[in-house]
């Protein structure tokens, strides 16, 4: 029996990987940093990939269940993952695998009827709520999830109304580096934007705040329904853990008429949340002569080089940071 690494599969390989997956249900869905092989002989027995922090694409084949496979295969993975630095591994499974992935020291973060989020501390996301500061006692709490590729007027605007109608306000920048602008730079930017509110804390969404770019969806039958699932799942996780912890009561969003795959996010936010008792509070996306402000507008006249309209999309904050950055 032999393991093998591979970063790229082609030719033989590649059809018996891809073969194992169809044979396990499993959709490759992009292209993994590193895949494991577990070979006797020529046959190929078992596999398994990670795509940055999480691993994904398990499979072993029927008549080799039982072997204990999994466990090398994990092993493989794990001792990779440390060589390149990832020391937070997370697992997206079917439900019905936790007791195989328990027996693997990976433990439940949450749990839908499609979907099972496991991480390999048994603490984490516990460690990573004691972390964020808290008001104390207020009454109306609120919480933003931004990306703020870069952060503009639309994202100050969203701050700014959820802040004169709660208590306190968490805003939440997406941790993931997969941005045009850098996550240190986007959450450096959020909180130069709205200094001026002192009931607003601004930190990082860490990884556990889901997000569509990043959910892997390669054991999912149904893939137009993979939305759903996603948001089932970040609400799952915000409302039953996040929120209960941080007190939060209304989660604020802006009108989305430019993604067609966000106004959907947000429409399923808003029919579930109040179930979890988490009010929905959606904000009219501010404009700039009657032009929606957006994110990827800013960065389409940032590359056309046409600072001098960025004016009426970005706060002086922003303006200012990008300029000591060479940006614009």
């Amino acid at each position: 029996m032999n393991i093998e690494l591979h970063h790229r599969l082609s030719g033989q390989k590649l059809k018996k990987w891809l073969s194992l997956l169809e044979q396990a249900g499993l959709v490759q869905t992009e292209e993994p940093d590193v895949i494991a092989l577990v070979f006797e002989g020529d046959q190929l027995i078992a596999t398994g990939a990670r795509q940055e922090n999480v691993l994904k694409l398990i499979a072993v084949a029927a008549d080799r269940q039982g072997e204990d496979l999994t466990s090398r295969v994990i092993t493989a993975l794990k001792s990779e993952a440390l060589e390149q630095g990832y020391r937070h591994l997370f697992i997206y499974t079917k439900p019905q695998n936790k007791w195989m992935f328990s027996s693997l020291f990976f433990y439940p973060v949450a749990q839908t009827k499609s979907v099972l989020l496991m991480e390999d501390r048994r603490d984490g996301i516990s460690t990573y709520l004691k972390s964020i500061p808290k008001p104390g006692a207020v009454g109306k709490v609120g919480a933003i999830i931004m990306n703020a590729n870069p952060f503009t007027l639309g994202h100050q605007y969203l701050v700014e109304s959820a802040a004169r109608q709660c208590d306190y306000v968490y805003v939440f920048v997406l941790s993931e580096d997969k941005s045009e602008f850098s996550a240190l730079d986007r959450l450096n930017m959020v909180r130069l934007g709205t200094a001026h509110l002192s009931n607003v804390t601004v930190t990082e969404t860490g990884p556990y705040m889901i997000s569509a770019a990043t959910f892997p969806t390669y054991f999912l039958k149904d893939r137009d329904n993979a939305c759903e699932v996603q948001c089932g799942l970040d609400i799952e996780i915000f409302s039953k853990i996040i929120a209960k912890e941080l007190s939060i009561t209304h989660r604020f969003v802006g009108s989305e008429p430019l993604s067609a795959m966000t106004d959907k996010y947000n429409r399923s936010l808003a029919k579930h949340l109040p179930e979890n008792g988490i009010a929905y509070v959606e904000i009219e996306r501010k404009t700039a002569d009657q032009t929606p402000i957006s994110a990827s507008l800013v960065r389409k006249l940032i590359k056309s080089k046409d600072a001098g309209s960025l004016g009426a999309f970005l706060p002086e904050s922003t303006l200012n940071y990008l300029k000591n950055k060479d940006i614009i």
